[in-house]
């Protein structure tokens, strides 16, 4: 280059130089970009059609023949249709040897397709743009070619109306600003991307650096080098680049993985359809940047999209299997999707690794060892020993950063869960998981990087994520320039991320510090409430998934063998793919558009329980009838309890009770039952721990009873005695036995209270800290008895919210019970406003426990530090304990998440009404229930898990007359016959989760899972009705070595919320 006259130079006059002269707003008739397509002529022809729904490429071709020609006037809309157009393209003669494009710009969301075969995606506006298909590297001149576009009316980002996360604009359309084939200058190009990335670094880098003023001067130079603009002048200039470009760092330099990542929501401000074409057009544009930069690869999580591009686009996944083994397309994560992190059950996590590993190992041949969780909202302590389980010793994560009060720590760390598994876990430091891969993420990297001295390597994520699209060309050709430059960490592509956590493995594992417990999000914290029906579904068929396999089991285990089952297996999985899928981390914790959420409970209503339900009846029918075909019985009634101990409660019992067993051997009524004021009937019964029993109904129990004294009512059975306002609050709640009261001195249980609830700017996500001052209490009225005993003693009442919305609750207590419960109905037509229910109690403690998945924690009660603080609002699963020595209270639920206990008040959240990105979120009718349990001890002692897992598992009671010839009786029939239970656990801390058959029944065995509940070393003997013939521990993928020989029972050690699983043989 000739060296220019020497001038003083302004910074900042010499940078946006730099910047206008590669601007494509800005003087591009002299600038270097307007150079970039020298020559353009518009499309030969364009025809189009509109359908409401995705339709198959063969489909829309066919349709395009008798389609009808448009111009660039075409108007793409409303909000979600299709678009189809065929797009001929002529190339001039006179463009030999030139590279041409295909540029299109609709402002929306496209796929190019030609012979059946998604080639690219294209993405239309000003945000993540893709406007480019190269037709040709090096033209001949007068080609033709026939494109096909298929346009979806959505931004990469949805519809949002004045917003990206407000709700869609049902109206919205696209124009279409540019359909044309271009020249594509590569000189102008080259020369762009080095100026693009010499601005970077002198902007990134602090001007106390003179690396940050060579890179500026070394731009300006160019820039007076542009005389010509010739491919001869353009190319020295790029030589001049290089050389600054391979100035490079010394050997102690941080080193940076790059790995290129598409974060694609599978449902968030678009529907689940729109996120299968999404998967298309990103994972399309990958292999054809693959198929260009040999040292380009790409990290790809979430199984169910991989499924779903298997279903919908096969000559795609073919390619992707190909880029698989040629290592650039690297699945990652191995769960179903990327699921939400506190809300699901312990058994949905284990469920999302073994079927993600089980795809990856059918389709791939290979088992993800990296747990892949970029974007939810905290991570529950259970995670790192589940990953384990499941063969991943690695874990990547960069939401913590999003903290609001406290910055985490560290970047690469020993994430140790609840029971002591650790994991090497990675947060990349540039705090994104969608770089842009410019010289301000890389260095960012390097200032953010919380472990310095402890590791030398980071990773960096690039490429456009959430809404899809995933690297591009830019991206590349700019980490290529910064790969080894004097003043810039160093990048390398190629590896992967498990080559990336060995190498941290090998060289740093013992630098490195530990954080132990949950990884708690200080945002986001409305999550746990939000969209209450579908968290209430998601509680539903948790049980109700678990009660099926325990059925099923059971089937199995009376025949001896799991021959004949693979239908009632596929439909299983099928379920729960439906389900993990709706645990997805923009689902499960309601932060979607309403069109989603009313999809999911679609989904749930019209598919899953249903599905389930018939088979459950299936079941349920096929065990009666070889029951009553056993034991020579007319007609049958059994009570099946799928949870392991030994019940005794309260059922509702069928009216027609012939098949009904007292202790008097009475058929023809039920003397010691209670009818109820609605009709259904009630009695008492028990039934063993994962097996059934003849419905037999016990007439000797301790009466519940309600009396009004004044204007209270006094509900009181022999373990508790509560006494409930004309308000509809509890004033009192007397545990009998020691006379101690659970209600904290003058103050009311069971207080209603709603608050303001504006957050700063996530509405669905966020409740914040200041709510808590707002709050205003909230008093029922019209209390009445609604039943009187002897076996449920009721009281009911109405509250006002609002003059739009109202509660109806029902205060039951039934006969043995030490649990006070809440039966609530709420019409809920709220803005901005949290229901909760407080319960201020009579117990000092300085922590709270948390039921979580295979396990609970403690918070603390009080705000001494900002980490402290930052929890005012916690999940939680299905119990919540405090308590002191020798006393405590714990709260039950069916379906809420949202806990918070500060003090002596635990408190439940109910309702929130947050107005985007859903306007009509959570408005309407709810029904839930939940419950106050005090008790003597520790919550361990007093039975509070079992009693919550009671709470959301009711005995399940099944009628069947059976019809056919029930021959000669069975002389061996005995009373004990009649009881049956699969297993027992002589430990109650040890608690059996699940019991099912193995996925691929390819073994004739069962598959249960247990875990350690108290927190404490347990041993405990797992006994079994069924001769099984060998046993052996396994891993959660149900693998394992060898088997041990049965002998009708098994012992188990157990450490702390320890998880494990076992295969039995029949």
């Amino acid at each position: 280059i000739k060296k220019m006259a020497v001038v003083q130079k302004h910074w900042r006059a010499t940078f946006e130089r730099v910047e206008k002269f590669i601007s494509d707003t800005y003087f591009t008739d002299v600038n270097l970009r307007g150079r970039l397509y020298p020559e353009s002529v518009p499309v030969t022809s364009l025809k189009a059609f509109k359908v409401e729904q995705v339709i198959s490429f063969e489909d829309a071709v066919l349709r395009l023949k008798s389609a009808t020609e448009v111009d660039l006037n075409y108007r793409i809309g409303p909000t979600w249709t299709t678009h189809w157009f065929e797009c001929k393209l002529d190339i001039p003669a006179g463009w030999t040897g030139r590279r041409v494009r295909f540029r299109w710009d609709s402002g929306c969301e496209a796929m190019i397709w030609t012979n059946g075969k998604p080639l690219q995606g294209l993405t239309g506006g000003d945000v993540q743009h893709r406007y480019d298909f190269t037709l040709t590297d090096s033209a001949q001149g007068g080609e033709s070619f026939c494109l096909y576009i298929e346009a979806a009316a959505n931004s990469m980002f949805g519809a949002g109306m004045n917003g990206m996360i407000n709700p869609p604009n049902p109206e919205q359309y696209y124009a279409i600003r540019r359909a044309e084939v271009a020249v594509f200058d590569v000189d102008v190009y080259s020369l762009l991307m080095d100026l693009r990335v010499l601005l970077s670094i002198a902007k990134s880098i602090p001007q106390t650096s003179h690396r940050a003023f060579e890179a500026l001067y070394k731009a300006n130079e160019i820039i007076n080098g542009c005389t010509t603009f010739s491919s001869e002048q353009l190319q020295v200039l790029h030589k001049s680049a290089t050389d600054f470009f391979q100035e490079t760092n010394g050997s102690a330099q941080l080193k940076i993985h790059a790995f290129g990542h598409c974060h694609i929501d599978c449902a968030w401000l678009w529907p689940y359809s729109e996120t299968i074409r999404k998967c298309a057009r990103s994972w399309a544009s990958q292999i054809l940047l693959m198929k260009k930069y040999s040292s380009y690869v790409f990290a790809c999580s979430q199984v169910q999209q991989l499924a779903w591009v298997k279903e919908h686009y096969p000559s795609l996944f073919d390619d992707i299997k190909e880029m698989v083994k040629s290592k650039q397309f690297l699945p990652v994560g191995g769960t179903w999707v990327e699921m939400d992190g506190n809300i699901p059950s312990g058994e949905a996590f284990v469920r999302q690794f073994l079927y993600g590993q089980e795809f990856f190992r059918k389709e791939f041949g290979l088992s993800s060892t990296v747990f892949w969780l970029p974007d939810t909202f905290g991570y529950s302590a259970q995670l790192p020993q589940i990953a384990v389980q499941a063969g991943m010793k690695y874990f990547l994560t960069q939401k913590i950063s999003w903290n609001l009060t406290n910055k985490f720590p560290h970047n690469t760390f020993m994430w140790e869960g609840l029971d002591g598994t650790s994991v090497l876990t990675h947060f990349p430091p540039a705090d994104t998981y969608g770089s842009d891969g410019s010289a301000a993420d890389v260095l960012k990297t390097e200032s953010q990087f919380k472990d310095k001295g402890r590791s030398r390597s980071a990773i960096l994520l690039f490429g456009h994520g959430d809404g899809g699209g995933g690297p591009t060309e830019d991206m590349l050709e700019s980490l290529k320039r910064l790969g080894d430059v004097d003043g810039i960490p160093k990048v390398t592509q190629g590896g992967s991320p498990q080559a990336f956590f060995q190498e941290v493995e090998d060289k740093d594992k013992s630098n490195l510090c530990a954080w132990k417990g949950e990884l708690y999000l200080e945002l986001h914290r409305g999550t746990y409430t939000t969209q209450a029906q579908i968290k209430k579904y998601n509680r539903q068929v948790e049980f109700l998934l678990h009660q099926v396999e325990f059925l099923l089991s059971l089937c199995a285990s009376q025949q001896g063998y799991v021959k004949g089952f693979s239908k009632e297996m596929s439909d299983l999985k099928t379920v729960w793919h439906k389900m993990l899928l709706n645990q997805f981390h923009d689902v499960l914790p309601g932060s979607s558009i309403e069109k989603v959420h009313v999809e999911v409970k679609e989904i749930y209503e019209k598919d899953i329980i249903p599905s389930l339900t018939l088979l459950q009846d299936d079941l349920l029918r096929r065990i009666v009838n070889k029951h009553s075909e056993k034991h020579n019985i007319e007609s049958s009634c059994l009570v099946f309890n799928s949870l392991a101990w030994e019940r005794r409660e309260v059922v509702n019992v069928p009216l027609s009770s012939s098949q009904t067993h007292s202790s008097h051997d009475k058929t023809d009524e039920l003397k010691s039952a209670q009818k109820l004021s609605n009709g259904d009937v009630i009695a008492m019964t028990q039934c063993p721990g994962v097996g059934y029993a003849e419905l037999a109904v016990i007439e000797e129990y301790d009466k519940v009873s309600v009396t009004e004294v004044g204007s209270t009512f006094v509900l009181e059975n022999a373990i508790v005695k509560a006494t409930v306002t004309s308000d509809g609050v509890v004033s009192s709640l007397l545990y009998k036995k020691t006379r101690r009261e659970a209600v904290a001195p003058s103050s009311v249980a069971n207080q209603m209270v709603i608050f303001d609830d504006v957050p700063l700017f996530w509405d669905a996500w966020d409740v914040m800290e200041y709510h808590l001052e707002t709050r205003c209490p909230l008093l029922g009225e019209c209390v009445s008895i609604q039943e009187r005993g002897p076996l449920r003693a009721a009281v009911s009442f109405t509250l006002r919210i609002s003059k739009d919305s109202t509660i109806n609750q029902v205060i039951s207590l039934e006969a043995e019970s030490p649990i006070l419960h809440f039966d609530t109905q709420v019409d809920w037509h709220e803005s901005h406003k949290i229901l909760k229910v407080e319960f201020p109690v009579n117990v000092k403690s300085l922590d709270a426990t948390y039921e979580i998945q295979f396990g609970h924690v403690k918070r603390p009660t009080h705000f001494n530090t900002s980490w402290d603080q930052a929890r005012f609002e916690v999940s939680g699963h299905k119990w919540v304990d405090l308590s002191e020595y020798g006393f405590g209270v714990s709260l039950l639920n069916d379906c809420k998440y949202g806990h918070s206990t500060r003090g002596s008040v635990m408190s439940l959240s109910l309702l929130r009404s947050p107005k985007t990105p859903d306007g009509n979120s959570d408005m309407g009718k709810h029904s839930f229930s939940y419950g106050i349990m005090p008790h003597e001890g520790s919550f361990q002692d007093a039975n509070v898990i079992q009693y919550a897992y009671n709470f959301n598992s009711p005995l399940l009671l099944q009628t069947v007359k059976n019809k056919s010839s029930l021959g000669p009786p069975d002389t061996k029939h005995s009373k004990h016959d009649l009881v049956h239970s699969l297993f027992t656990s002589s430990n109650p801390a040890v608690i059996l989760e699940t019991i099912k058959l193995r996925e691929d029944l390819v073994e004739d065995c069962l598959v249960v899972r247990f875990y350690e509940s108290f927190g404490a070393h347990s041993t405990s003997t797992i006994t079994s009705s069924v001769n099984f013939t060998s046993f052996k521990r396994c891993s959660m993928l149900e693998e394992c070595d060898g088997f041990e020989e049965w002998s009708g029972s098994f012992e188990v050690q157990m450490h702390p919320f320890e998880i494990v699983t076992y295969k039995l043989l029949f």
